[in-house]
């Protein structure tokens, strides 16, 4: 169907520019309709805004490297505490989100403001089996969103973060350190 192709077109284009800038302010609406040779109303008819393409765009490559990364398996599996394994995916989480920070930025606050909360709280069940039944559905629920929102928010100021409190969460024991500070507050033992 034509409409799947431009569809096509219109998110290798943006995974091309994306990968390529420095900034992903770099990355305008104008910028991918032209990479991809179709019309600027393409990408409001076909995604709905520059920010939801840039958000799928982001989710596709996130899903390939994260959801089939052998490492996550292997905690998924394991026998640690759900709040260890929470730990750990939220390490290979971040790291990606870090090495990927140009879409990280350009996606921060669509994410923020406009994702389905009933669908993408991926440390909800981990939440839940922590608490074993001693808090509410919605208590479980604010916890998985607040960690999750505090993470990207972490990504997207981290630059800030280190001028703060000297943590500088590219490097791989700050970041550690970062996670395991988040997680502990939010899952009180």
């Amino acid at each position: 169907m034509k409409i799947d192709i431009t569809r096509d077109k219109l998110r290798d284009a943006t995974r091309k520019l994306m990968s390529e800038c420095d900034s992903p302010l770099e990355v305008t609406s104008r910028s991918i309709a032209k990479e991809a040779g179709v019309q600027l109303a393409m990408i409001n008819y076909c995604f709905g805004s520059r920010e939801a393409l840039i958000f799928e765009v982001f989710q596709t490559m996130s899903s390939v490297v994260i959801d089939q990364n052998p490492e996550m398996s292997e905690i998924m599996n394991s026998d640690m505490t759900p709040k260890e394994k929470l730990k750990k995916m939220h390490m290979i989480v971040t790291k990606f989100l870090l090495d990927n920070l140009s879409f990280s930025r350009a996606i921060t606050k669509y994410v923020l403001l406009n994702r389905d909360l009933s669908r993408q709280l991926n440390s909800l069940p981990f939440v839940r089996a922590h608490y074993g039944g001693r808090k509410s559905e919605q208590e479980l629920k604010l916890i998985s969103y607040e960690l999750s929102s505090v993470l990207q928010l972490a990504v997207y100021r981290h630059e800030a973060i280190y001028d703060f409190c000297g943590l500088d969460i590219r490097r791989e024991e700050d970041l550690e350190k970062f996670i395991n500070m988040q997680i502990d507050l939010f899952l009180a033992d």
